[in-house]
């Protein structure tokens, strides 16, 4: 079976390269890890993730505060998230994205 990972920023600002983002990818699904140094000191019950298809965005406080376009598409009723207090303060979020078999 095939699996990739990697980490990539999670900053707007090109020079920063925090590697907030974590990321394991594999036939089936995706799974992500995100900690977004611009949510420090945000309690982990205000953020939530909101999926579609071809996107995901996280909300603080009800604001997209971070967001990304996927290169395939997920199956958003098989797509989950939960987040926690990160001991620097900072939260962090997992999600797992199931793949949408195209062939259905």
């Amino acid at each position: 079976s095939f699996e990739s990972s990697g980490y990539q920023s999670t900053s707007r600002i090109p020079e920063v390269n925090d590697d907030g983002c974590h990321w394991t990818e594999n036939p089936e699904d995706i799974d992500v890890t995100l900690r977004i140094p611009g949510l420090i000191r945000q309690p982990a019950e205000a953020l939530a993730v909101m999926f579609s298809t071809t996107t995901v965005s996280v909300t603080a406080f009800g604001r997209i505060v971070w967001s990304c376009i996927q290169m395939g598409v997920s199956d958003i009723d098989d797509c989950s998230f939960m987040t926690i207090e990160g001991e620097d303060g900072i939260p962090i979020i997992q999600m797992n994205l199931r793949k949408r078999d195209l062939d259905e």
